[in-house]
């Protein structure tokens, strides 16, 4: 059977045959027969193509790793498990952000927090100049979702929807810049999901407490790992379901 995902990997990096052969070490035939039998390759060269089209082995070759070894690679992309969200140190943030080089995504009800800070949008604008994607997920004020997390955390209705509008204002000056999208989303939000290149802060959601109180995972995504995936498989899951961020009259 065709490995799709990896023939569809190697398209989107503008990668051929000959190419992954001479990183691999390999014969081209052998790749030829990666892509069209859908032979999974020695760990060595699973590694080496893995790092060349920016995936984990796990999501081109699903079946290659055992149970077992997933679970345990999982437990090594957890960097350090957080009791709140607001433990979480101001460097730490800082560091993330301006290490970030690639893609920055960020899956938030309201993210107030981070719109605060005020090198994040500096950062972000130039970061966005100099090539990186940026996509930014936010709680449409006027969802019904918003007012009911408002409820959850026993909050004054308005309080939620208000936040996401004052986080919208801080970041507005971001609209415009090329390689930065804003969106709205009206799920029911599980986790807050910050991710930085190969690193990710998941903020777990605790019914009756508000996000600062949750706690947090810091993941770095390893070739072979499910963890870090499964939340940026939930991101992309959002996103495409998001609509375009609708500024209107806010300010």
């Amino acid at each position: 059977m065709p490995n799709d995902r990896l023939r569809d990997a190697l398209l989107r990096n503008g990668l051929d045959i000959p190419a992954v052969a001479a990183a691999a070490k390999v014969e081209e035939k052998t790749v030829e027969r990666w892509i069209t039998k859908g032979r999974t390759p020695y760990p060595r060269h699973r590694h080496t193509v893995a790092a060349l089209v920016h995936e984990t082995e796990n999501y081109l070759w699903p079946d290659a790793v055992a149970p077992e070894r997933r679970a345990e690679i999982a437990e090594a992309e957890v960097i350090k498990v957080y009791p709140h969200r607001n433990s979480i140190p101001l460097d730490l943030w800082s560091r993330l952000l301006s290490n970030a080089t690639d893609n920055v995504d960020v899956l938030v009800l309201a993210g107030l927090f981070l719109a605060e800070e005020p090198a994040f949008a500096r950062t972000i604008r130039q970061k966005a100049r100099d090539g990186m994607k940026v996509r930014m997920l936010f709680g449409d004020p006027d969802a019904p979702e918003a007012t009911k997390r408002s409820a959850e955390e026993r909050l004054a209705s308005a309080t939620v929807p208000a936040r996401i509008q004052n986080a919208l204002a801080l970041i507005r000056p971001l609209i415009d810049i090329d390689g930065v999208d804003i969106r709205f989303h009206g799920t029911t939000l599980y986790n807050s999901i910050f991710r930085f290149d190969d690193e990710m802060i998941v903020n777990m959601h605790v019914y009756g407490q508000p996000g600062a109180y949750a706690p947090a995972l810091h993941l770095r995504q390893l070739p072979a790992g499910d963890l870090f995936e499964t939340y940026l498989t939930s991101f992309e899951q959002v996103w495409t379901e998001s609509t375009p961020a609708d500024f209107g009259g806010r300010t």
